[in-house]
């Protein structure tokens, strides 16, 4: 099946999930290498084509945690469902170069009815063009595993409760040569989940210190900027936004209004310095972490338009039901 490398994009009402390619907006580069565990994936179909790119954080050396629409489409066709991720991990300030051969390849396969064709592998004939893409995409990853997004997850955004989790588990490192300026690279360090509870505590908080001048860090790769011009280097991106709410109808499940069961974190999502953030996620940081004190409480999951402004949403990971989905991969914190 023939594919381009797409975000995918969720639709309801005017929510949007941070499309498999959200990054982040307004950052700086990370490099200083401090989260060398951030990584970037793309998920491809049963024939290794690319179906769309995300971010997300390695836990473990066999584990990597992204959101669900990242590794799910449960209502996709069986040709189009990811059958694999592929993960690069960047250093520093270290920008991924797409390789040249996959638009080649791509522009090719647009101007035939040929579905079998192949963009990652292109034809074994030697006099034509249609070589096999080395690089990213396609080749050159560090890493490959097997995509599992949590079971309830559906497809769609049903706020509150989304389940938009999953993990790329059994993962595979793969030594190989530099390939297009990126060189093999397994981190030595690994993202920690924050206990539970973490963000119920934060929000509980009176005073100064409280709400808006809590600060969360973003990290991802994607989309810097949509407007007025699109910007979409493969680079390791990190921003600081501000904690907005994590008790709206957006957020919370309110049957219980005594115990509301509150499952995303609304964050500030625009440029600027100081409090309200110094940057924001868009369409590829899908699944990257959101940061407090340097732990995972939330994973980027949805936006409130295509501007990828006003407002973030992530969804937690500091709760009991995470970290069971966690606990069946292994991971114990």
């Amino acid at each position: 099946m023939r594919k381009v490398l797409l975000a995918l994009v969720a639709v309801l009402a005017t929510l949007l999930l941070a499309p498999s390619a959200s990054a982040v907006k307004f950052g700086t580069p990370d490099t200083t290498n401090s989260y060398p565990w951030v990584g970037l994936m793309v998920a491809v179909d049963p024939e290794g084509e690319p179906l769309w790119r995300c971010t997300g954080s390695l836990l473990s050396a066999d584990l990597f945690l992204t959101a669900g629409h990242c590794v799910g489409e449960p209502e996709a066709d069986p040709a189009d469902q990811p059958a694999k991720v592929y993960i690069w991990f960047t250093t520093g300030a270290e920008i991924l170069t797409t390789d040249p051969q996959y638009a080649i390849n791509l522009a090719y396969a647009a101007t035939v009815p040929d579905a079998s064709f192949n963009v990652c592998l292109g034809t074994a004939d030697p006099t034509d063009n249609l070589k096999p893409v080395l690089g990213y995409p396609c080749g050159g990853y560090d890493a490959w595993g097997l995509p599992q997004s949590y079971s309830l997850w559906t497809g769609h955004l049903t706020i509150p409760q989304t389940y938009d989790v999953g993990v790329v588990y059994d993962l595979q490192w793969t030594p190989h040569a530099t390939i297009l300026g990126h060189p093999y690279t397994q981190p030595t360090t690994y993202g920690t989940v924050a206990d539970v509870g973490t963000l119920d505590e934060l929000a509980s908080m009176t005073g100064p210190g409280s709400k808006g001048n809590i600060e969360f860090t973003v990290v991802g790769y994607g989309l810097q900027s949509v407007k007025p011009e699109e910007s979409a280097l493969k680079q390791r991106m990190v921003g600081t936004v501000s904690f907005v709410n994590l008790q709206s109808a957006l957020s919370c499940s309110t049957a219980n209004v005594d115990n509301p069961q509150c499952w995303n974190l609304h964050y500030s999502n625009n440029p600027g310095l100081g409090h309200g953030g110094s940057g924001g996620t868009c369409f590829g940081d899908s699944g990257g972490p959101v940061l407090y004190q340097g732990e995972i409480v939330a994973v980027n999951s949805f936006v409130l338009n295509l501007n990828c402004n006003g407002a973030g949403f992530g969804y937690r990971v500091d709760t009991a039901l995470v970290y069971a989905f966690l606990a069946s991969f292994g991971y114990t914190g």
